[in-house]
């Protein structure tokens, strides 16, 4: 054993610091589902900024120094503050916001977010099949990104106003009647953070044919307005 780890010493080197880099620096998230649709699709790759927000002791969600605030409309992995999963979600609400949710419209600091239509589009659900998909550009100061309605399932749509305390955030999927997000799992405090999602480094059509779907290659997460 010892002539073997002699041997190499090398390579097990380079996978302890590859381990590292992965856990403190950068990282990649497959998208396994279809919680961001339109924005993410199953089989994207997505690059991971772990250094956006904080440093942390690898391995750990221990915070050595935050490095960076998130914004609003920010894409982030972070885990699960009722499981520990890793889920990714954007950013909606900050510390200190009084957030709201009527019939599906956003209300911060007693501000409607302002929808313009983008069209329909089909989404497929397990065990119920295709359904038509409302597709609206979702505007909330500065930030714009686009999002879909599902009409036709149930969903909370609604929420009471509340104001979020300071270390956590509001965090929703842009496929807002089919998420796991702050509305089922609670705000997510800071630490829970794991870094902010830049953009797609690779992607196939693992829902259907598995071919690379090359033109999202390299796209950025946020298209410039």
């Amino acid at each position: 054993m010892n002539k073997w780890l002699r041997a190499n010493k090398g390579f097990l080197l380079f996978l302890a610091l590859f381990g590292i880099f992965r856990t403190a620096v950068a990282d990649w998230n497959p998208i396994p589902s279809g919680s961001m649709h339109p924005n993410l699709l199953e089989g994207d790759v997505v690059f991971v900024n772990r250094l956006a927000y904080n440093v942390k002791v690898p391995l750990t969600d221990i915070v050595i120094s935050p490095t960076g605030e998130p914004r609003r409309g920010d894409i982030v992995t972070f885990s699960s503050p009722l499981n520990g999963t890793r889920l990714i979600k954007r950013v909606v609400a900050l510390p200190g916001d009084r957030v709201e949710m009527r019939n599906e419209e956003l209300i911060i600091n007693g501000q409607t977010a302002g929808y313009t239509a983008q069209g329909h589009g089909i989404e497929t659900i397990h065990g119920i099949g295709d359904l038509a998909a409302v597709r609206v550009d979702e505007a909330v100061g500065e930030s714009r990104h686009t999002i879909q309605f599902l009409p036709q399932i149930q969903a909370r749509r609604n929420f009471a106003a509340l104001v979020v305390p300071p270390g956590q955030y509001m965090m929703l999927g842009d496929n807002r009647d089919n998420s796991e997000d702050s509305r089922y799992i609670g705000l997510v405090p800071r630490a829970l953070l794991i870094g902010r999602a830049e953009r797609v480094l690779a992607s196939a059509d693992i829902t259907g044919n598995w071919m690379p779907r090359t033109e999202r290659f390299g796209m950025s997460l946020y298209p410039k307005q």
